[in-house]
């Protein structure tokens, strides 16, 4: 019982962790191998900036990558 009781506690914990936050404008500061979304007009429709941080002396990795909550699922798709 007190294992299916500590499961729902993290369970309760893990799933705000999972979603992302998408920012309005890229940090000034971002720790090397950090991940930030950033809703910038680089990107198209649909698509958010995805900002790597990286080690001092080089540059930051920035990619266009489909927003999780825009993708489609088939739990939801209609026929």
């Amino acid at each position: 019982m007190r294992v299916f009781a500590l499961g729902l506690v993290l369970l309760a914990f893990a799933v705000p962790c999972s979603a992302q936050t998408v920012l309005k404008s890229e940090p000034l500061i971002l720790a090397p191998y950090e991940i930030a979304y950033v809703q910038d007009a680089s990107c198209t429709a649909g698509k958010v900036l995805k900002v790597t941080g990286a080690i001092r002396g080089l540059h930051r990795k920035k990619v266009c990558v489909a927003r999780a909550g825009d993708q489609a699922s088939l739990a939801v798709a209609t026929p």
